[in-house]
């Protein structure tokens, strides 16, 4: 059978920022829908934010596109040009190598569901945290300060 069984489909639950950074993404839920369909070229991720819940930090990437399309509830695009709300039919995409720090923000009293589509370029991508003490490495599976310091591993 063909069709994805969301059910069975590998999630994540929360993030992997180290603290204190990882605190208003802590109750997001991806569901890794490329994964259960074995993409290896582009990664598809059904997102669920809970109220007061962020996608991510504000980020960019060096090396992966990024596409998101809003399926459920409304949420704010906080980019470098500010904020705009976004609601359910509404996209965006976000370029390789475009230094545009972003993420979604749902400020709602309501649950948001979002699709989103990317490169899948980890060896080779650089994210970039604008406006927080974070940076990840080409292929590095931990965060680190900026200037490349590990942050301390949690007991």
């Amino acid at each position: 059978m063909k069709k994805i069984d969301l059910g069975a489909s590998p999630t994540r639950h929360g993030t992997g920022y180290p603290p204190p950074h990882d605190a208003p993404c802590r109750d997001r839920q991806r569901w890794m829908l490329g994964d259960a369909a074995g993409l290896t070229q582009f990664g598809v991720n059904l997102l669920r934010l809970p109220p007061g819940t962020w996608s991510a930090q504000r980020h960019w990437h060096s090396a992966e596109d990024e596409f998101v399309y809003v399926l459920q509830g409304s949420v704010v695009l906080v980019t470098e040009e500010g904020e705009e709300c976004f609601g359910p039919g509404d996209c965006v995409g976000f370029r390789a190598g475009t230094a545009d720090g972003h993420h979604f923000m749902n400020r709602s009293h309501r649950d948001a569901l979002l699709l989103e589509v990317g490169t899948r370029a980890r060896a080779a991508d650089a994210v970039t945290f604008p406006v927080i003490d974070l940076a990840l490495a080409p292929g590095a599976e931990d965060y680190t300060h900026r200037d490349g310091m590990p942050y301390a591993r949690l007991a």
